[in-house]
């Protein structure tokens, strides 16, 4: 079957990095020329510095999203230390486009949720008041407002979920998915990394391969500690 999905492959041109950028010291990126998206969820998984967070900002910038998040029609920036990355970046897209799209990071939530109920308010897409939810209820707003065929990009969304909305999460995304969406998450979550039908990408042992949820290192961390502590 056709890859048909928005973004369909990524490749990388290592002559555009400057040969002093800290990028190729990151292993797993180094050894990154292509990537192709395989499946309507796209997870990546690793260890802190391997490079997830900063290929997934790298696609998102590409796509022409705001590099501080929001949908490709925001415009703010507050502090731009974006990598270079997404200027040798080359996707290769569909040509159906997104009824609508969104780049989520934990860490700029707030400005988004701003800018949705001034700048952008009366869009499309009709949010809630996102700053009269807690923070995880205002991102998982975006999901659940989402019409299909969307396109998210997520950045370590478990970090405003508690355990219970991570699985609401999961199972938001996977209705997303099969009314026509597309996502690509960068996550620690053992239960974001168990979504079913994922193709989940691990950043550890210095190469991007596919990888059992089973044996993903957050799994068989958190695995351990429950076992150690539940005897």
């Amino acid at each position: 079957m056709p890859n048909s999905r928005f973004i369909r492959s990524v490749t990388i041109d290592w002559g555009a990095v400057p040969r002093d950028s800290y990028l190729r010291g990151i292993l797993a990126l180094t050894r990154l020329e292509s990537l192709e998206f395989t499946h309507d969820v796209t997870i990546f998984a690793g260890e802190n510095g391997t490079g997830k967070s900063t290929l997934l900002e790298a696609i998102a910038v590409a796509a022409g999203f705001n590099r501080e998040g929001g949908t490709l029609n925001f415009m703010h920036s507050s502090y731009d230390d974006v990598s270079e990355l997404h200027e040798a970046l080359t996707l290769v897209r569909s040509f159906s486009q997104p009824r609508w799209g969104q780049y989520l990071r934990a860490e700029t939530l707030y400005n988004v949720a701003t800018l949705v109920n001034t700048e952008y308010a009366g869009g499309h897409v009709s949010l809630p008041d996102l700053h009269a939810q807690s923070h995880g209820e205002s991102f998982l707003s975006f999901l659940r407002y989402a019409p299909s065929r969307s396109l998210f990009i997520l950045d370590e969304p478990e970090a405003a979920l508690s355990p219970r909305r991570q699985l609401e999460l999961s199972e938001l995304i996977e209705r997303g998915a099969e009314g026509g969406s597309q996502f690509i998450v960068a996550t620690h979550s053992p239960i974001i990394l168990g979504i079913e039908g994922a193709q989940l990408l691990s950043f550890d042992d210095g190469h991007i391969h596919e990888a059992d949820w089973r044996e993903s290192d957050a799994v068989r961390v958190m695995r351990d500690y429950l076992a150690e502590r539940l005897g």
